[in-house]
């Protein structure tokens, strides 16, 4: 059983770690979301391979015992947002390691607007700016359900549950910036149609020219 004093691993390495395609994977998955290490991708991969291991073992066995494990890792996994409601054990098979990144803390302050980046976003965690509820939290890394994705919000003695700081009038005025950016972009794909139709005319008006300047050359060849 190894020493009590000493934590054992939550996650497994893998068994051929310096397959190229397999760091760059890694970098692009630590980049889209302010992952600080690597082993954070390590323990969502032996999350999803615990839950895989367990849907295929039930999908094998056909047992009263078995029908209620299904149930209560069908209903677990729905909680925490990685599947929806109605799901069969074969959709846990089709998750992948972004699925439960998506569903850490830090992701979630970021798609929820209360961050204007994944960086930001974990700092705000680790500097107790955010709480679910009364509770609050300083793990980046935690699984949060949809329970309680709806209580999430800064913390109620953070400077930054004033919605006069400036820091929160960043975020609004980046929000507005992104919306008024959009706008243009449908303007001019509603634009483009009409020039196009037009410009098949002279198209045609050209052709006729070439034709008309083809003819005397030959003439005067003979």
């Amino acid at each position: 059983m190894g020493d009590p004093k000493k934590l054992r691993k939550k996650y497994a390495t893998p068994r051929h770690p310096w397959i190229k395609s397999a760091i760059d994977e890694e970098k692009v998955i630590t980049k889209e979301f302010g992952l600080r290490k690597k082993q954070e991708i390590m323990i969502a991969n032996s999350f999803l391979k615990k839950y895989k291991n367990i849907a295929k073992r039930l999908i094998a066995s056909q047992t009263e015992q078995s029908e209620k494990e299904e149930s209560q890792v069908l209903g677990k996994l729905q909680g925490l947002g990685l599947l929806n409601a109605g799901a069969e054990l074969d959709q846990i098979l089709a998750l992948n390691v972004e699925s439960v990144l998506e569903r850490r803390i830090q992701s979630v302050v970021f798609r929820k607007g209360l961050a204007r980046s994944m960086n930001q976003a974990r700092q705000f965690i680790v500097h107790r700016h955010i709480a679910i509820g009364d509770k609050e939290i300083t793990f980046p890394s935690c699984l949060i359900s949809l329970e309680e994705e709806s209580k999430l919000n800064f913390r109620g003695k953070s400077a930054l549950f004033n919605e006069d700081h400036p820091e929160r009038k960043n975020e609004a005025k980046e929000i507005h910036k992104e919306a008024e950016a959009v706008k243009p972009i449908k303007e001019e794909k509603s634009e483009e149609a009409p020039v196009e139709e037009v410009s098949e005319t002279p198209k045609e008006e050209k052709e006729v020219s070439e034709v008309k300047e083809d003819t005397p050359k030959e003439v005067k060849e003979e």
